[in-house]
């Protein structure tokens, strides 16, 4: 037998295995994009379904308004953070409306099938809330506005003071003379700009929260992500509800534009006029600052209380059960029957 016969015969089989290599490297990458795709598909159907057959549409001077009205009793008006819709409104409200009260949740302007119409200003987004609670016949409410929401309910309580039955400030993204303009977690303009170029696409803005749940958590959320994984499961799964419940963010980004141009630095408003019964919640750590202005609209209003817990970021983590119960009490007190 010949010595050399052996490798000889071998050298075939591997050159025939090299050419094999980039048709398996193909295979497995149109196998992976096809996981992606399904998982892209499958998340965005749910998004969708979140939305579907859960609100109305009413035209208005302002263009359709969309809203969504759950619960009987005691009537609150919940108006939606940045990011939000009605469906936003009707998740956070929950607990109120299985307290037995009366929940109306409007999507604000540019915000899936409310219109934005030209010139959009909050003072002209809080008229539009008015002219919906008359619409539905409701003559006072107690008016809840969180985070972003919480420049229109503002705006609601002095423009139309008779509407207040009470008003409660959740996270509010209002002016502090201490809160830095634009407030964020973005280290540099370009994270910045990766922001808003995640928040004009539904594939990115999904690849983000699958992806880099950490960064999402904290530029978007505006919450310290530790915060989250040390929290409850129940915490930890809200959290994760409200990141995946921007979607689809292409639905909401005219309503965000207008918030990254209002609740970044609103003005001062003239806070000592409102006088109904007012509310102020905020919590330390929240990264877009809105505890400082908690701090000052609460020293400014007249009689209003503040409740500030002393951790949980933007998303409140942790006191998610006792915030909802001091507002629980607050519109109980409005309306005692």
């Amino acid at each position: 037998m010949n010595p050399f016969d052996g490798p000889r015969m071998r050298r075939p089989r591997v050159k025939s295995r090299r050419r094999w290599l980039p048709v398996i490297g193909v295979t497995a990458a149109i196998a992976a994009l096809a996981t992606v795709s399904e998982a892209f598909r499958r998340d965005m159907a749910e998004a969708r379904a979140n939305t579907r057959g859960r609100s109305q549409v009413v035209d208005s001077p302002w263009g359709p308004i969309e809203y969504a009205e759950v619960g009987a009793g005691p009537p609150v008006l919940f108006i939606h953070g940045s990011g939000g819709g009605f469906d936003q409104g009707l998740d956070f409200s929950a607990p109120l409306a299985r307290e037995g009260m009366r929940i109306i949740a409007p999507s604000r302007f540019g915000y899936l099938r409310s219109a934005m119409p030209e010139g959009a200003t909050v003072e002209m987004q809080a008229d539009a809330l008015d002219w919906l609670m008359r619409r539905l016949g409701i003559e006072r409410a107690v008016i809840v506005g969180g985070s972003a929401g919480a420049l229109s309910a503002t705006q609601l309580a002095l423009r139309h003071p008779e509407r207040c039955r009470g008003l409660a400030l959740v996270v509010p993204a209002l002016h502090a003379p201490d809160r830095r303009p634009g407030a964020n977690a973005a280290p540099d303009p370009g994270t910045q700009r990766i922001i808003n170029a995640v928040l004009g696409s539904d594939l990115l803005f999904w690849a983000g929260i699958r992806a880099a749940p950490d960064f999402m958590t904290r530029m978007v959320l505006a919450t310290d992500p530790e915060v989250v994984k040390t929290a409850s499961p129940r915490e930890r799964q809200r959290a994760r509800a409200a990141m995946f419940n921007i979607l689809p963010v292409t639905a909401r980004r005219q309503g965000l534009l207008m918030d990254s141009a209002t609740a970044g630095a609103p003005p001062p408003w003239p806070v000592e006029r409102i006088t109904c019964p007012t509310l102020v919640v905020g919590a330390r750590g929240d990264l877009y600052e809105t505890d400082k202005a908690a701090v000052d609209v609460a020293r400014r209003i007249p009689g209003a209380r503040l409740v500030m817990y002393p951790d949980g970021g933007h998303l409140w983590i942790g006191h998610n059960a006792k915030l909802w119960r001091t507002v629980e009490a607050f519109v109980k007190e409005r309306d005692p029957a």
